[in-house]
């Protein structure tokens, strides 16, 4: 190639493009993938649905007649109560023990670790049933027949209650330990005691880390009531499982009681996000 041919070529960069960036066009890549993964889902989701309302097997006019039948809401009832008198009873207890466990006295963080340590390793059952066999232990307490003192729903309370109070042991010590070092410092040099600290300090920032943790422990407990049934506590399970075991109408009976657990744990999940965004107002980021 000749010198001249070489000196007509234009090897300099295209212009850059004019104007403010800003206005150009974005052009979103395309997401073939993501679009025919969601269709698949959605079309399985409507097969399964198509499914469950047309196998006659579930007996849906069964279910109708029994969701709102007397002994199914006395059993609602027994569990709504249940459920909250253990969850205060534990998260009363289990403060107690988070404490003890903050604690400068060796006696009392000894003492809150075993319970602790202990209860959360026995399978919730396993102390059910020991309670329930307490008599063969103690025949009488305070002169009175044990079988006579703690009836089922007793059982239940203190077995449950037990068992909660040592996860909400752990749970209230994080919320606790979460609150910053400076926060308690600045309301020592106040001049604010121990316990006021502590309520008026302490405990209002660390209930955004105990709320979260305190509600699925709430919806865990209205569902782990169930197991009250072994014990013929007349919660909301074994009411329907005395209907099916005289009509041997099984799966709508038991599609009774899962679709209350559902409408229960959805209110509950409401709540919670209600009572979440209180306790974190003043914590969120705003641009």
């Amino acid at each position: 190639m000749s010198s001249e041919t070489l000196a007509t070529v234009d090897v300099r960069p295209p212009d850059p493009p004019t104007g403010d960036p800003a206005d150009l066009p974005v052009v979103a890549r395309p997401r073939v993938g993501q679009w025919i993964a969601a269709a698949v889902v959605l079309i399985a989701l409507a097969l399964l649905a198509r499914s469950v309302a047309r196998n006659d097997a579930f007996q849906w006019d069964v279910v109708g007649d029994y969701f709102t039948s007397a002994s199914v809401l006395r059993g609602l009832w027994l569990t709504l109560w249940l459920t909250g008198a253990v969850m205060a009873l534990g998260f009363a207890l289990g403060t107690l023990l988070a404490l003890g466990r903050l604690s400068a006295n060796p006696v009392l963080r000894s003492v809150s670790w075993g319970y602790v340590w202990l209860f959360r390793s026995m399978p919730i059952l396993v102390q059910l049933l020991f309670w329930f066999n307490i008599g063969a232990l103690y025949p009488t307490l305070f002169g009175v027949k044990t079988v006579d003192l703690l009836g089922p729903v007793t059982i239940a309370v203190i077995g449950l209650t037990l068992h909660e109070a040592a996860y909400a042991a752990e749970v209230v010590r994080g919320g606790i330990l979460s609150v910053d070092r400076g926060q308690v410092e600045a309301a020592q040099s106040l001049g604010l005691g121990r316990w006021r600290r502590l309520r008026r300090v302490v405990l209002p920032q660390a209930m955004r880390s105990i709320v979260p943790p305190a509600g699925n422990m709430l919806i865990g407990t209205l569902k782990g009531t169930s197991i009250v049934s072994v014990i013929a506590v007349q919660d909301l399970l074994y009411s329907v499982q005395l209907v099916y075991h005289r009509t041997y109408q099984v799966i709508p009976l038991l599609l009774v009681a899962t679709l209350w657990y559902v409408v229960v744990t959805s209110l509950l999940s409401v709540g919670q996000y209600y009572v979440e965004r209180h306790y974190a107002r003043g914590s969120e980021r705003t641009r």
